[in-house]
C-alpha cells in the first residue's frame, strides 16, 4: 500500500528581503517534497536552491513513476543519491562562474511510503510532525549554535537569541562531498508533516507554530497562509517557506 496524502506549499520572500532565496516543490502523487534555502552573494543563493530543487525532484521523479513505491532503506538511498547529485552540480557551478563562487543551500527531502516517511536533511531548514496535537521536530540543525545546544553549554532557550545561530555547519553544494542526515518514521492517519525554512522558526516558537496548525484545523492552505503572515508580521527578516502535508487513510495518493 503506498502513501496517500494531501499538501499545500507556500514561499515569500518575507518582509526585508529583496529576493526570495528560497525554493520548494510538492508532488502528492508521487509522495514527495522538497525545500531549499540557499546563500551566497548576487543571486547565487537563489539559484543553488533552485539547482538543488530541481535537480532532487527532476531525478526521483522518473524512478517513483517507473517503480513499485520504495522501502525504506531503497528510499533513503534514494533521497542521498540525488542530495548528493545537487551537491555535484552546485559545486560545478560555483567553480564554473564567478558569480556563483561558494554558493549553497539547505535541504530537507520528504518521501512518503506505504506506511512510513524517509527523510533527508542538510542545513538548518527543518522537518516537523505534528501529531495528537503536538509538535515535534525530527531534524536537527546543522549549525554551531545546535552544537552548544548538544553539548549543554546552551540552552534552546539562549540558542534563539544567539547571533551566531545561522552559522551552519553544513549545506548542499558547498564542499565536494556532503554529509546528509537520513532517517524514516512510521507514520499516521492524520499526521500533519511540516517542511520549514528558518525565516519561519527564526519568527515563531515551536508552541507558536503547534497553535496555528491546531486552530486551523483541516485546511492546510489556510495554515500555510497563516504561518507565512504571521511570520511576517512579527518582523519577517527572513525568506518564509512552508509545506504541509497530511497523511490520509486508504491507499493510492490524493493531490490538493
Amino acid at each position: 500500500m503506498s502513501a496517500r496524502i494531501e499538501l499545500a506549499a507556500v514561499t515569500h520572500r518575507g518582509v526585508v528581503r529583496a529576493r526570495n532565496e528560497d525554493f520548494v516543490a510538492a508532488q502528492a502523487d508521487i509522495g514527495l517534497a522538497v525545500l531549499a534555502d540557499g546563500m551566497g552573494g548576487h543571486n547565487a543563493g537563489e539559484v543553488a536552491s533552485r539547482m538543488a530543487v530541481e535537480t532532487i525532484v527532476g531525478g526521483i521523479e522518473p524512478v517513483l513513476a517507473n517503480a513499485s513505491v520504495p522501502g525504506k532503506a531503497a528510499a533513503e538511498s534514494l533521497i542521498a543519491e540525488h542530495i548528493a547529485r545537487a551537491n555535484a552540480k552546485i559545486q560545478e557551478s560555483s567553480g564554473a562562474n564567478r558569480e556563483h563562487s561558494g554558493m549553497g543551500t539547505t535541504v530537507v527531502v520528504a518521501l512518503w511510503h506505504d506506511t512510513a516517511m524517509s527523510i533527508g536533511h542538510v542545513g538548518d531548514s527543518r522537518l516537523y510532525r505534528f501529531r495528537g496535537g503536538e509538535l515535534k521536530q525530527l531534524t536537527r540543525d546543522h549549525t554551531l549554535v545546535q552544537q552548544r545546544v548538544d553539548s549543554g553549554s546552551l540552552t534552546y532557550e539562549d540558542a534563539r537569541r544567539e547571533v551566531t545561530r545561522n552559522v551552519l555547519t553544513r549545506a548542499v553544494g558547498s564542499e565536494p562531498t556532503v554529509e546528509i542526515d537520513l532517517n524514516t518514521y512510521a507514520t499516521e492517519p492524520a499526521d500533519v508533516y511540516l517542511l520549514c525554512s528558518d525565516g519561519l522558526t527564526e519568527m515563531l516558537p515551536d508552541a507558536h507554530i503547534a497553535g496555528l496548525l491546531a486552530s486551523h484545523g483541516g485546511q492546510l492552505a489556510e495554515a500555510g497562509d497563516a504561518l507565512v503572515d504571521e511570520a511576517n508580521a512579527r518582523g519577517g527578516v527572513d525568506n518564509i517557506s512552508v509545506i504541509l502535508v497530511r497523511v490520509l487513510p486508504g491507499s493510492g495518493v490524493q493531490a490538493r
